[in-house]
Formats: C-alpha cells, structure tokens, sequence
C-alpha cells in the first residue's frame, strides 16, 4: 500500500509541479511520475535536513513534494537548454 502512495502522491506533485512551472514541458506520464517522485525525495531530503522530523505523511510533506519536483523541472530545463541532455 506504501507503494501506491507514493505513486499516487509523486503523480500529484510533478503534475502540480508542472502547472505551477510556466512554458512548455516535454515530459509524458511516465515522466510526470518520475518528476514527481524525484521530487518527493529531494523535498524530503530538504525536509529532513532542515526539522529532522521522519513522521509519515503530512500536507507539509506533499508540499515539500512539490517544491522539489519544481526545483528538478528547472533544473532539467537549464540543463536541455543548455544542450547538457542530448545524448538522452
């Protein structure tokens, strides 16, 4: 069931992340999903680095989600513009 959660909430923020991010995105569903849980990962590396808190699921957390994902959607488009990610 942890994994569905993840799913679920890695959906959500990369797709929120993705609105939130003006200009055009060439990442499919697949890659809103992996957007998202990269996303939920960083934010809760930063999360954990800043409170130390390792409590479970909060609206804190889906926030946290979010700004990550917002931060490796800007990163990935510095990074293709940059032609970093071509090979790819």
């Amino acid at each position: 069931m942890d994994l569905l959660w993840w799913l679920i909430v890695g959906l959500v923020a990369g797709a929120i992340a993705r609105l939130l991010v003006p200009g055009r995105n060439r990442l499919g569903f697949l890659g809103t999903l992996a957007l998202g849980l990269a996303g939920s990962l960083l934010g809760g590396f930063l999360a954990d680095l800043v409170s130390g808190d390792k409590s479970g699921f909060s609206p804190a957390g889906l926030l946290g989600s979010i700004l990550g994902a917002i931060i490796l959607l800007l990163l990935y488009r510095a990074a293709s513009r940059r032609g970093v990610l071509r090979g790819w």
